[in-house]
């Protein structure tokens, strides 16, 4: 008798683990190479704007190495791919190690690029988490993988201080402290991720599929993942919620330092709107991970454009000095991001047939992340020609369409429904 592909897989809970500790250590990393880089760049260079590449880097990097860890999971499995991404991301952080203490910006830009390989493997590690889930827990499976980044957000910009202390008494530029800790966070979690994931998930997942269906192989497809997503509509409906979430959650996140800078906003003011933002992002996931599954992951992505859409009204009518609502909307801001990405990826990952899952999922994170990079750029020339409250109103026009778009699918599903996963 076979086991059937609906029922939740006995190693589960503890695959569910390695990825959140590899999260952990993967999160940490991010966050201090991404709070530290802007800084070190501009120092190394002497131009502002060098440090701004460095942001820039590190999303591209992030864009390219998706395609590469989805083309891995695709032929070879998860464990191969977020390891070695890992590995990539490590290299990336002894890199920009060795070009800080050379005094080398360009060598620093290059080096941030393969850091980027980071962000890359956290997200392809949230669709890991549904590979081996029940139908009715992925949600709040890929939920608590993306919650686990929590810790990292939160710890790794705390560490900047201490870590220079650290580089200086192993005799480096204190600039080095942050991408020390990187490496040795990258290659915890490459090692986390090799050594605990046992079974495989994909592989295991498309085993099961292929035993449940007769004449089936577990190996991976060879659709275009494009093709895969115009063939299915909600699955191009999720693939647009986490587009649309990170570009909005971008745009207007980049340019309210400078809106509130503008209002003669200190630093530390700033640092608290921003650490908040943060905290709607990652610290509510759980929650909207278990509203996909008792609601539907389509009625997820409608609170989100709801929340955006609230969040791009509150800005654009949010003066320089106006913190208090500055700080609603940013919170909003998150919060929606969180429900887009949550409830997305869980309607993406139920629409696609698992044995075309990575390739598609890997196009829709380099598509989430060009996205971005492009949204950040847009919205500094839209606050630059014209104003922060346009950029606001930019970000609702945006939202609109995928509001009305979720809110008509979400009042056609009864309460409680989800796509079908599909073998």
């Amino acid at each position: 008798m076979t086991e059937a592909p609906h029922r939740q897989d006995p190693a589960q809970p503890r695959l569910l683990v390695v990825l959140a500790a590899g999260q952990v250590f993967g999160g940490t990393a991010m966050a201090t190479s991404v709070a530290a880089s802007s800084l070190v760049a501009a120092r190394l260079s002497g131009s502002p704007s060098v440090g701004g590449a460095a942001s820039t880097a590190i999303v591209l990097g992030a864009a390219g190495a998706a395609a590469v860890v989805a083309r891995v999971a695709q032929r070879r499995g998860r464990r191969p791919a977020l390891a070695g991404g890992y590995l990539i991301a490590f290299a990336g952080a002894v890199g920009a190690v060795l070009a800080t203490e050379a005094g080398s910006a360009p060598a620093l830009l290059v080096a941030l690029l393969l850091v980027g390989s980071g962000t890359a493997v956290g997200l392809a590690a949230r669709y890991a988490a549904t590979d081996l889930a029940a139908p009715n827990r992925a949600g709040r499976a890929l939920a608590l993988v993306v919650w686990a980044t929590t810790v990292g957000a939160v710890a790794g910009p705390n560490l900047l201080g201490p870590l220079q202390f650290v580089a200086i008494r192993l005799g480096l530029d204190p600039a080095t402290g942050p991408y020390l800790l990187c490496a040795a966070a990258f290659a915890a979690a490459a090692l986390v991720s090799w050594a605990g994931l046992r079974p495989d998930p994909l592989v295991r997942a498309r085993a099961r599929a292929a035993a449940a269906t007769p004449g089936a192989t577990p190996d991976g497809g060879t659709t275009r993942p494009w093709a895969v997503l115009r063939g299915s509509r909600p699955a191009l409906v999720g693939a647009a919620g986490i587009v649309v979430g990170h570009a909005v959650m971008v745009g207007l996140m980049s340019m309210t330092p400078v809106h509130m800078d503008h209002g003669g906003a200190a630093l530390t003011v700033v640092g608290l709107v921003i650490s908040l933002h943060i905290a709607g992002m990652y610290a509510l996931s759980p929650v909207f991970g278990r509203l996909s599954d008792r609601l539907g992951a389509e009625r997820v992505l409608a609170c989100a454009a709801v929340l955006l859409t609230v969040a791009g009204v509150l800005c654009a009518l949010a003066a320089p000095t106006a913190t208090a609502l500055l700080t609603c909307a940013l919170i909003l801001l998150g919060l929606g991001w969180s429900a887009a990405l949550v409830g997305g990826s869980a309607l993406l990952t139920a629409s696609v047939p698992v044995a075309e899952r990575p390739r598609v999922q890997g196009a829709v994170d380099v598509a989430m992340n060009l996205g971005g990079a492009a949204a950040g750029i847009v919205a500094g020339v839209l606050v630059t020609v014209a104003s922060y409250a346009v950029l606001g109103i930019v970000a609702v026009v945006v939202t609109a369409p995928f509001l009305l778009v979720t809110l008509r699918a979400g009042g056609r599903l009864p309460a409680g429904s989800a796509a079908p996963p599909t073998a």
